[in-house]
């Protein structure tokens, strides 16, 4: 990645130089079908740049990664595209006050999800084209100064194949000539801009309001996705969702949806979750469901619709200066996805998928030697690109529900309104919102800011409590562990087990600060059985337990009726194993006695997660395949005892899958499969097929053959997919060279399928096959990382470091590449580190594991 990389120093400067009138971008994709010999598949872009001069200095450079630059012309003068246009950037000397520039250029379809991202179905070879731009990859499709505070509206005109429909941020209609032509955007950033084409399924639908004022407010939708999945398409739950979500955010946030049409499109191959480019919302297709799933995936589902809608506002309409206030955006949209799904939709348990599953994502990352403040230091494009993590998303939308609790919800709420209203269409800062939020609230928001969101790392909540002669509180204390000690608003609810039940008798909330914080409100109570610190999840922190409440947990965490409570708790034991603080074995255990029991399908899917993790990192090497041999059994036992043609008979059957290991096993697989063995109720769609052949093909019991068999049932896309992840999981010393080969000695995979082999050569009962990688990896990371796209060298970098090697030989390997390449790529040392990390937590958990046995 060479001469890609942009500072935030770099665009300061740029900021401080000039202003950006407008961008007219005119692209010619005709040459995304038909055959080509180019080596490197190309379009024609033709970009208009109208900017002025507002501060010292005439050069500047515009951004652009294209194959070639034909021509360059600045206020009517050419300039030698040979000798202004570096691969990345072109040099612009000589500005005057007022500035028209034109970058006529051959820029190239991407195969990794970045830029014009370019896939031909496999099932009936139409091309699709989309657009994926963030943090900066507009410039691999026009001429741009790729910065986000450098807003301008958008002009897009596009030439495309006969028979394609166009779409882009604003509404478009095909001329006579054939150019689709779109109404330009309001001022946006580069990042969010957006153009889809190809032989697209479209739906439309309206949505359609009364505002305060009496006006009618009214939002042509559509939402589209290839035409091989047009027959799975749900498009009227997307547009029930969406419905809920514009009525949601018009009632709390008093500033009418700004962007005239929106349109989402659910495209192939993607990277991401989804985007928000206003008008025209790109998601992963993956979420079309092309068989059953659990109501948990269609909420998972709504969440990303409202986490995108969210960003009309807070991240489209209102965008931060640079990528250090990511937080933003992404903090709010991902509070708001939870906070509108909780009160607009179907989904009103989803502060339990967040409790469960969000904030574990956060707390994996705030303990990496790589974590943040919220509020990051964000030195150039590639931390940009990095950042895009746990801390920024889920860690900030924690907070933000504990600044709810903290300031007030209308507090919070009539400060978004104000937010809007004062900085629409332009840039902000960490100031510029608690200006606003110490004005409706009352509170200091400085000093909350300071503990919040500009420290990193978590605090660990742990309750102290004493009793007097009689069994009743005396003195319930709150003890506060962590470098950085927070004010925290949480509750803390006693509970009792009565006829079978935990429930909660007692509640109190607190404002915890400082080492030890005394709960005087819950002295005089009985003696709980259980004592659950930040009880309805309102702050950011880990809870531990006194060690009654931890064996009323591992006797009784079934017992708890409270959903919300129960995901606490199981989130609690999970980062007990993590650090190293209760055995592996020991969690396994829970997990076999009480997941059986969970209701929220949501959180029974993570606990599943956590399970096989336990088995797979923490659990002393010995104890694997007993530990294995375990959660098979118990899958097995509960998808036989599992309503018939439930969700829970669904997941089940999936986990089962996942851990089969024996030749019962296997023989039962094998078996659903061919339609020999049935389990009542149990639907073996496609999508169950290959994850029941998944484990046949990992332990040799599937070849190439049979895996072939299965893609001729599913020649699809996603068989395709399937088909190439199987293939490179089969037990062969040749099968992980040919995998390893296509990934790091070739660069002709697209993202997807580079996704699906590392997914592949990756399989914990192949230790041995593949520990020969582990001393390959460390020679040519930072070569890959030099040559390829950052997408493709996170995914690499991540996924093929050698994990499961976890022995002390690894480690050390890891120590000595990071010393051996201290001036390595920032970004390439820190993926390195957080391995690293991951890699020297399982050792401490497997060493807790081993003095259990």
């Amino acid at each position: 990645m060479p001469g890609e990389n942009l500072s935030r120093d770099e665009a300061h400067e740029r900021a401080a130089l000039l202003s950006v009138d407008g961008y007219e971008v005119v692209l010619d994709l005709r040459s995304a079908v038909g055959d080509s010999a180019d080596a490197v598949r190309t379009f024609r872009s033709e970009t208009t740049i109208r900017f002025r001069r507002t501060g010292e200095g005439t050069s500047t450079f515009v951004d652009l990664i294209a194959p070639a630059v034909t021509a360059v012309t600045l206020n009517g003068r050419s300039l030698d595209p040979e000798a202004v246009f570096d691969g990345s950037r072109i040099a612009l000397d000589g500005l005057a006050d007022e500035n028209v520039l034109v970058v006529d250029a051959q820029c190239a379809y991407s195969r990794t999800g970045e830029g014009m991202h370019r896939f031909v179905d496999p099932e009936d070879g139409e091309v699709y084209l989309y657009t994926q731009y963030e943090p900066a990859d507009a410039r691999r499709v026009y001429a741009t100064f790729e910065q986000p505070d450098l807003k301008a509206p958008h002009l897009f005109a596009v030439t495309a194949p006969e028979g394609w429909t166009v779409w882009s941020n604003g509404a478009g209609e095909q001329d006579a000539e054939g150019v689709w032509r779109f109404a330009e955007t309001a001022p946006i950033s580069t990042y969010i801009s957006c153009v889809v084409a190809g032989p697209y399924h479209y739906v439309t639908d309206r949505y359609t309001r009364t505002l305060a004022d009496g006006t009618e407010l009214e939002i042509p939708l559509g939402a589209m996705c290839r035409k091989g999945l047009a027959r799975h398409f749900d498009a009227d739950d997307v547009f029930l969702v969406t419905k809920q979500g514009f009525d949601f955010f018009h009632d709390n946030f008093d500033y009418p949806y700004p962007f005239g049409k929106y349109d989402q499109a659910f495209v192939p191959e993607y990277n991401l979750g989804a985007m928000e480019n206003p008008g025209m919302v790109t998601f992963r297709e993956e979420y079309i469901y092309r068989g059953k799933v659990t109501q948990a995936a269609y909420e998972r589902r709504a969440n990303v619709i409202l986490h995108e809608m969210a960003h009309m506002w807070f991240g489209d309409l209102v965008t931060m200066v640079w990528w250090d206030d990511l937080w933003l955006k992404e903090s709010f949209a991902d509070f708001m996805g939870s906070f509108s799904l909780a009160e607009a939709t179907r989904f009103t348990n989803s502060w339990v998928t967040f409790a469960n599953n969000r904030k574990a994502w956060a707390y994996r990352a705030d303990q990496l030697p790589s974590t943040h403040p919220i509020t990051a230091d964000i030195r150039d494009l590639e931390d940009a690109k990095l950042n895009f993590d746990g801390i920024t998303y889920a860690k900030g939308a924690s907070v933000l529900k504990q600044l709810v609790a903290y300031a007030g919800r209308d507090a919070f709420l009539e400060g978004a309104r104000r937010y809007f209203k004062r900085h629409a269409y332009g840039n902000t800062r960490l100031t510029d919102l608690l200006t606003i939020l110490e004005e409706t609230s009352g509170r200091d928001m400085k000093a909350w800011a300071k503990s919040w969101l500009q420290t990193s790392g978590v605090n660990t909540l742990t309750p102290a409590v004493s009793y007097d002669a009689e069994g009743r509180i005396t003195e319930l204390a709150v003890l506060q562990e962590g470098d950085e000690q927070r004010p925290h608003r949480a509750a803390v609810g006693l509970y009792r087990l009565t006829d079978g039940q935990l429930t909660r008798y007692a509640r109190a909330e607190a404002d915890i600060t400082g080492a030890r914080t005394v709960v005087a409100d819950l002295a005089g109570e009985a003696k709980p059985d259980l004592v659950l610190v930040n009880d309805d999840d309102l702050t950011y922190c880990k809870v531990r337990f006194d060690e009654d409440s931890l064996a009323t947990l591992r006797a009784h965490l079934g017992d708890i009726t409270d959903p919300l409570a129960r995901a606490l708790c199981w989130s609690a034991l999970w980062n007990l194993t993590r650090d190293a603080l209760m055995p592996a074995r020991d969690f396994v255990s829970v997990v076999l006695a009480f997941a059986g029991r969970e209701t929220d399908i949501g959180v029974l899917q993570m606990v599943h997660a956590w399970g096989k993790s336990a088995v797979t990192h923490y659990a002393a090497p010995a104890w694997r395949e007993e530990g294995g041999r375990l959660l098979a059994e118990g899958a097995l036992r509960e998808l036989r005892v599992a309503e018939p043609g439930s969700e829970h008979q669904l997941t089940w059957a999936r986990f089962f899958a996942a851990t089969a290991s024996s030749e019962a096993d296997f023989q039962l697989l094998e078996g659903l499969l061919d339609g020999a063995a049935k389990i009542d109720g149990l639907d073996v769609d496609q999508e169950l097929r290959w994850s029941l052949l998944s484990p046949l093909a990992a332990h040799g019991r599937a070849d190439e053959a049979r895996i072939g068999e299965e893609l001729t049932r599913d020649d699809t896309a996603t068989g395709k997919r399937h088909q190439v992840r199987l293939l490179a999981s089969r037990p062969s010393a040749a099968v992980k060279a040919q995998a390893w080969a296509q990934v790091v000695e070739s660069d002709t995979l697209s993202n997807a399928l580079v996704e699906a082999t590392i997914a592949g050569f990756v399989q914990p009962s192949q230790r041995e096959l593949i520990a020969p990688y582990a001393e390959k990896y460390f020679a040519v990371i930072e070569r890959l990382w030099a040559e390829r796209s950052i997408q493709i060298g996170m995914d690499v970098v991540r996924g093929l470091f050698p994990g499961l090697q976890d022995d002390e030989a690894t480690l050390a390997a890891t120590d000595t590449w990071l010393s051996a390449h201290e001036s390595a790529a920032p970004a390439l040392r820190r993926l390195v580190l957080e391995s690293r990390d991951d890699l020297a937590r399982a050792l401490r958990a497997q060493d807790c594991d081993r003095l259990a046995g």
